[in-house]
């Protein structure tokens, strides 16, 4: 490998970022910054040529080095070589080392600049320039005394103000650059601001921002922190007895505020972004919790109901793969702050169809008092939660008014299937009736109807019709046996709507084995759904059944043996006959629902995504800011 290979090898004035850890290795080297590290092998020789290079790089002497090299000598490539890597991840910084670092900079504050970031000089003008303010309704309480004290250490001249509108709990931090401060993030001496609170044993801090959205996160959070529930249903919002909490946890609080601060000031990464956490959704602020017992920090992404500042504003794009979707999922859903119900599998069976549960957030309409718990199932965990949540929004926006997806084809599949299913849910006079040799020997159907009927022992029985004549759509529906003829059709076990009978004869299978297990868990019982089987007390069930495959095929490795007797393959197949699907239905039912800003798409392709931030009430604002999409179905304009 030469130096060409690799690119730039450094500046003359560059010199090894203070803090690096090196590790020598048999036949290499090991380096590790604050946010970045190394390992060189492959020669014995990596070693000794560290052994000349790590002064030079450490006092800033690079340049004299490499100019007493021997030009194209073996040793000058292998130091470019070794100096391309070190900038390429991170750890290398020009100017002067710190002895010859500004004599009025804190020491602790220049070796934290110059582990931390890509230019310490520019940083360091920044807070050199910038003055805090910590205002709290009593400024000498120890989570305010505690900021100023963090804020000091970090070179800052803070100013304590008392704001009577401010609660016990709450702090806010401010900081200014030169020029007069907006207080509204624009501007040269725009203000920028972190608020920290605590909610009994759970402490917050905000992510930076203006004054303004910083006080709107604030009490967005408080309020969902006050209300939400541990797995066993404490309060987290109760407070805590006496000696819960200690003294040490208004300081670290405190002290962890105050660096996202300074960090925002010095024109820093947010330290959100540090631990390179999968779970953080990139373009989307985070914000900090605490729990005093037992001890713990993580972040969050979270976006409140109020989004004032153009990060909170910025909308992102539907997720591209399952994986991505059911990454916003968890961020929606976190149990602490999450704006909506989080569907996990609790203590559900797992067998013979995995289940998941979600509880939302008030009671049915017309029972005061009744909690509403979704329950659902789906070939595979992922696919049962991503439905449930869809659901879940659902009701929570006002059952059959919107339609929730993923992504703009999720939603537009799941909308047309269930006017589908409401438009040919009466007896099929003039529907052809499909026999049972087309679609019984579908192996997804064998496998669910032989749990249904055999592991489940449920008398049942399937019917299959066609919606229209030449019409590549179907309805299957699985209804449970009567015992006699005084009972009925039989009870709606499951319906699944498809481009091929023995799909939707599989799906309504699904359906009814998510139903009888449900019931049989000791959920509230209902009929079965596509995908999933959904059970509520407050709205029934929609078949959603293959609207999900082409999201969780994209990019989806599959063998070449998994054919549709997999569930991997099985969703690749429905992949490929969605659209059409989506376009029979839209021809069938006439119609479609409106885009988020009401207008219509094609007839064959979804409605444009289109967020509108601004008027959307909470949670519709917030699924579309995740990416997710909202339309607006028939029924809510009528």
């Amino acid at each position: 490998m030469t130096a060409r290979d690799t690119g730039a090898a450094g500046a003359p004035g560059d010199r090894l970022r203070p803090g690096t850890a090196v590790t020598p290795l048999r036949a290499g080297l090991h380096l590790r910054g604050r946010r970045g590290s190394v390992t060189l092998e492959g020669s014995t020789a990596v070693p000794v040529v560290w052994g000349l290079l790590e002064e030079p790089l450490r006092s800033g002497g690079l340049g004299p080095f490499r100019e007493r090299l021997e030009p194209g000598s073996a040793l000058h490539v292998a130091v470019d070589t070794l100096l391309a890597r070190l900038a390429e991840h991170d750890l290398l910084v020009p100017g002067a080392p710190p002895a010859a670092a500004d004599a009025d900079a804190e020491p602790a504050v220049a070796r934290w600049l110059g582990a931390t970031a890509r230019h310490p000089a520019d940083a360091a003008a920044a807070l050199a320039a910038a003055r805090a303010e910590v205002l709290a309704r009593d400024p000498g309480s120890p989570l305010a005394s505690a900021a100023v004290r963090a804020l000091a250490a970090g070179g800052l001249p803070v100013t304590r103000t008392a704001d009577a509108a401010l609660p016990a709990d709450r702090v806010l931090l401010t900081v200014c650059g030169p020029g007069p401060g907006t207080g509204t993030g624009t501007g040269p001496g725009a203000a920028r601001a972190v608020v920290a609170g605590c909610v009994g044993g759970t402490g917050y801090a905000t992510a930076p921002g203006s004054a303004a959205q910083a006080l709107a996160d604030a009490v967005a959070l408080e309020a969902r922190l006050d209300g939400a529930t541990s797995p066993a249903g404490a309060e987290r919002g109760k407070a805590p007895g006496p000696g819960e909490v200690p003294a040490s946890f208004p300081v670290l609080l405190a002290g962890a505020a105050a660096h996202r601060l300074l960090c925002a000031a010095a024109g820093l990464p947010d330290p959100a972004a540090e631990g390179e956490d999968p779970r953080l959704l990139p373009g989307t602020p985070a914000v900090l919790l605490t729990e005093a017992r037992p001890a713990r920090a993580d972040h969050h992404s979270w976006l409140g109901p109020v989004r004032i500042d153009a990060d909170r504003l910025a909308a992102l794009a539907p997720p591209a793969v399952l994986d991505e979707a059911m990454r916003r999922i968890a961020a929606l859903g976190e149990r602490r702050c999450g704006p909506l119900p989080g569907p996990e599998p609790e203590d559900l069976p797992q067998l013979p169809v995995p289940l998941a549960a979600c509880t939302l957030p008030g009671p049915p309409r017309g029972a005061p008092g009744t909690s509403r718990t979704l329950t659902g199932g789906g070939p595979r965990l992922d696919l049962a939660r991503l439905e449930l949540f869809c659901r879940a929004a659902e009701l929570l926006l006002g059952e059959d008014a919107f339609t929730v997806g993923a992504d703009p084809g999720h939603a537009l599949g799941r909308f047309l299937r269930h006017l589908a299913s409401r438009r040919y849910a009466g007896p099929p006079d003039h529907r052809t009736a499909v026999a049972p040799a087309m679609w019984s020997a579908h192996p997804q159907y064998r496998h669910w109807w032989t749990t249904l009927t055999g592991r489940l022992g449920t008398a049942a029985r399937t019917e299959v019709h066609r919606l229209a004549p030449q019409a590549e759509a179907y309805r299957a529906v699985v209804r449970r046996t009567p015992r006699d003829a005084a009972h009925g059709a039989g009870t709606v076990l499951g319906e699944g709507i498809e481009a091929t009978p023995g799909d939707a004869a599989a799906f309504a299978a699904l359906a009814a084995v998510t139903a009888v297990v449900t019931a049989g868990s000791g959920s509230p019982a209902g009929a079965g759904a596509g995908t999933s089987g959904l059970a509520d007390t407050a709205g029934g069930a929609r078949p959603s059944g293959g609207a999900v495959a082409p999201l969780a095929s994209a990019a989806a490795r599959t063998a070449a043996w998994e054919d549709h007797r997999w569930t991997g393959g099985w969703l690749a197949d429905l992949a490929g006959r969605e659209e059409d699907l989506r376009s029979t239905l839209r021809r069938l039912t006439s119609g479609g629902p409106g885009s988020p800003a009401g207008a219509a798409g094609a007839p064959d392709r979804p409605p444009a995504h289109a967020p509108d931030h601004a008027p959307d009430p909470e949670p519709a604002g917030v699924l579309r800011a995740f990416g997710f999409t909202v339309l607006r179905t028939a029924e809510e304009a009528r």
